[in-house]
């Protein structure tokens, strides 16, 4: 059965003190101090971005590369 290599032990992990010298704890997410605003009343989808304008965008370019193709390969012929 395994067992752990004695050679391979350390002692106790020993941090180094704060850079800053702040003896509090200062280091919080931004959300807590900035949080999200609230959506304006009557505005059901809040202010969040569709998603449909890109992916139209998207089979277009898509359409029209696969066009493009399909002509530079008539014009070969």
């Amino acid at each position: 059965m395994p067992a752990p290599d004695p050679d391979l032990h350390h002692g106790p992990v020993l941090l180094p003190e704060d850079p800053t010298g702040m003896p509090e704890p200062h280091d919080v997410l931004a959300a807590e101090e900035f949080p999200m605003p609230a959506p304006r009343r009557g505005d059901e989808h809040g202010s969040v971005v569709s998603r449909a304008p890109i992916q139209a965008k998207v089979g277009v370019l898509t359409a029209g590369a696969g066009l493009l193709l399909v002509v530079r390969r008539l014009r070969r012929r």
